[in-house]
């Protein structure tokens, strides 16, 4: 088993998540928490409510006066309205966030390549007006998933999170427990969730907020095994 403090990249909550006993393995160059020791209790855990740490996994940002149509040219779909996120025939994530700002979340597989592929593209040729944002060093990524996400979520944000309110695709960008947030709402085959993501230097204060939260519901923290099953990923 991966010992997370040999690798360059780790979670910025790792230290909580191995007192936890989690278990680690290697994925997109990073140490992730596979399970805490009880895959199928978590597999169920996360259909009512579970919390995920997604930080090691690949995301990047783009902003700048050219950076939806530099996007749309590399074939990235989507992007067509402000607080809205489109699925990617890759599995990855495409956020607009503002006229001038995108974000790329990579697929729940692990093994996504477009964020690669356009940091890469960016790098071989830069576009005037087109310009990386670090979103995988400057934020958390966190998943909360399960049918009472959103009852969770009510106690720690103003905004309606509700599907009737928030569907699949919705995002806002708002204040969650007095930090500001980007919520994305998404659909895990039958389970709901959002990806949180916010400044990497409150991860784990925000992790323990949203463990906290969890507790009136019976949430608990899943691995990243848990999520993949229910997003439909196969094993690997």
């Amino acid at each position: 088993m991966p010992d997370p403090d040999r690798y360059t990249r780790r979670s910025f909550v790792y230290r909580q998540l191995a007192a936890r006993g989690a278990r680690f393995r290697r994925l997109a160059g990073a140490a992730v928490a596979s399970d805490f020791g009880r895959p199928e209790d978590e597999r169920r855990a996360l259909e009512r409510l579970g919390l995920c740490d997604l930080s090691p996994l690949p995301r990047v940002g783009f902003k700048g006066p050219a950076a939806l149509d530099w996007l749309r040219g590399r074939r990235v779909g989507g992007l067509a309205r402000d607080n809205w996120a489109d699925a990617q025939t890759s599995g990855a994530l495409a956020a607009r966030l503002a006229p001038t700002e995108a974000l790329i979340l990579g697929s729940l597989t692990g093994r996504e390549v477009l964020c690669a592929r356009l940091e890469a593209a960016l790098d071989a040729t830069p576009r005037p007006g087109c310009y990386k944002a670090m979103r995988r060093d400057g934020n958390f990524h966190f998943l909360l998933g399960g049918a009472h996400a959103a009852d969770a979520m009510a106690t720690l944000c103003a905004v309606d999170l509700r599907a009737r309110a928030f569907p699949a695709g919705s995002v806002a960008q708002t204040s969650v427990a007095r930090m500001s947030m980007i919520v994305i709402g998404v659909a895990l085959g039958e389970v709901p969730a959002f990806h949180l993501l916010g400044d990497s230097a409150s991860a784990a204060y925000a992790w323990g907020v949203l463990v906290d939260a969890m507790a009136e519901f019976e949430g608990i923290p899943v691995g990243f095994d848990a999520v993949r099953h229910a997003a439909g990923a196969r094993p690997g």
